[in-house]
């Protein structure tokens, strides 16, 4: 069973020699690496062509090919010859036993994916607050509906060409869908908690609200609209009417209803995450995120929206 390792990069100069050093670690190194670069500017592939591969990783193959990550998971996996693909994204760190985990269960014949997991290497409480609204927390993981996703997954390269790989036509979000066509056609997909790899969050409000914005416009983009964004701007829509209300009626009681509602969802934002903060401050981040969250993917969807419509009507 030959295991080809690829992922793509771009412009990962301050991250790419620690993912590499956490490759090349694993207990169960790769027979191949195949590499994509999609036009880095930086010093990534200068840093990548200099790194030292052990030996036992039989070849490394580092193509540059500009365009969107699912071009570059598609086309690293068309130039790889193992039968096993395994994939992670640069700016993770792969935990020793990762390669080895996610690989093991194709043991059985029938096994088509593995979903791996993936934990946040949060350094403070800003980082930590943002994990829940991020990945999803070790207590709420369903083993059978875990979605696999290029964070820490493995594939047979035949099941990635019966659902016709990624698709290339999108930017952000790629690998959700393609999760979602492995669930559609019925991909023996299979769950590897102990196949962990280690996500940094980002660090600024700006960072975080771009990382939202681009989730939820890829899965516009996609055509995936999930129900808890309906729900999102229902929700808003019904604060928008009450503001409206306040101000042709002038009304306390309309005043008050609209603040106790504000005060009822900063108090949800905190109780339903404070226990993976368990910090003072996480009373000012928790909410604070909520509503970064809730603006970013309203405006992230409106323009995959009108981003899909432009799309269909240049058809």
């Amino acid at each position: 069973m030959k295991i080809s390792f690829i992922t793509t990069i771009y412009n990962e100069e301050t991250t790419i020699t620690k993912f590499l050093k956490s490759l090349v670690s694993q207990t169960k190194v790769p027979d191949e690496v195949v590499i994509v670069d999609g036009g880095s500017v930086d010093q990534t592939v200068y840093l990548i062509k200099n790194f030292q591969f052990p030996k036992s990783i039989k070849k490394v193959k580092i193509i540059i090919h500009k365009g969107n990550r699912s071009m570059g998971r598609n086309t690293a996996i068309k130039e790889a010859s193992g039968e096993i693909i395994v994939c992670s994204d640069a700016g993770n760190i792969l935990e020793k036993n990762w390669l080895k985990n996610i690989s093991e269960p194709f043991i059985e014949k029938h096994i088509d994916v593995v979903a791996g997991y993936y934990k946040g290497m949060a350094k403070n409480a800003f980082q930590k607050s943002l994990l829940p609204y991020v990945l999803v927390m070790p207590d709420k993981v369903n083993p059978k509906s875990f979605l696999p996703a290029t964070r820490s997954v493995a594939f047979k390269k035949s099941i990635w060409e019966k659902v016709g790989g990624f698709d290339e036509a999108l930017s952000h979000n790629e690998d959700y869908a393609f999760a979602k066509k492995l669930k559609k056609i019925g991909a023996n997909i299979v769950f590897a908690r102990n196949a962990i790899v280690y996500w940094m969050p980002r660090n600024t409000l700006k960072q975080t609200y771009t990382m939202f914005l681009r989730f939820a416009y890829g899965d516009a983009e996609a055509n995936i609209f999930r129900p808890k964004v309906l729900f999102l701007f229902i929700r808003y829509f019904i604060c928008m009417l009450l503001v409206l209300l306040f101000i042709i009626t002038k009304s306390f009681f309309m005043l008050f209803s609209l603040l106790l509602i504000i005060m009822l969802y900063i108090g949800w934002a905190i109780s339903k995450n404070y226990r993976y903060v368990m910090h003072t401050s996480a009373f000012y981040y928790l909410p604070l995120l909520q509503f970064i969250a809730d603006f970013a993917v309203m405006n992230g969807t409106i323009s995959g929206i009108l981003h899909l419509w432009d799309t269909k009507k240049m058809l």
